[in-house]
């Protein structure tokens, strides 16, 4: 598998999500040459690699508590280390936390 590559467990649990947030008015888009969950035509989360990286806003408890995940980081898209401070990259090895995290991200985008 590809570095950029997602495992069949990480684009079901991304597609589980998917499914979960549809109606709240969650729809799939492209961000980051990937596939994302957009509200109102901005990304707050899409599938990256093994993981799924949530915009969930440097000052939220949230985004502390992502961080904290084995293997969470800062979501670097461009892979240059120049990451994206509110977004948080989960691995699929946390994939039963990704619900929450997209509801705090759907959350954070409606603020």
């Amino acid at each position: 598998m590809k570095k950029n590559e997602s495992s069949d467990a990480a684009t079901e649990g991304f597609e589980g999500v998917a499914a979960d947030l549809a109606g709240a008015g969650v729809v799939l888009g492209q961000t980051f040459g990937a596939r994302a969950l957009m509200i109102n035509r901005k990304a707050m989360a899409c599938l990256h690699g093994d993981g799924m990286a949530f915009k969930l806003g440097r000052e939220s408890p949230d985004h502390g508590r992502a961080l904290l995940l084995p293997g969470a980081e800062l979501f670097d898209p461009s892979g240059m280390n120049r990451p994206f401070k509110d977004w948080v990259d989960v691995p699929v090895e946390s994939v039963n936390e990704w619900p929450g995290l997209a509801e705090a991200a759907l959350a954070f985008a409606g603020a």
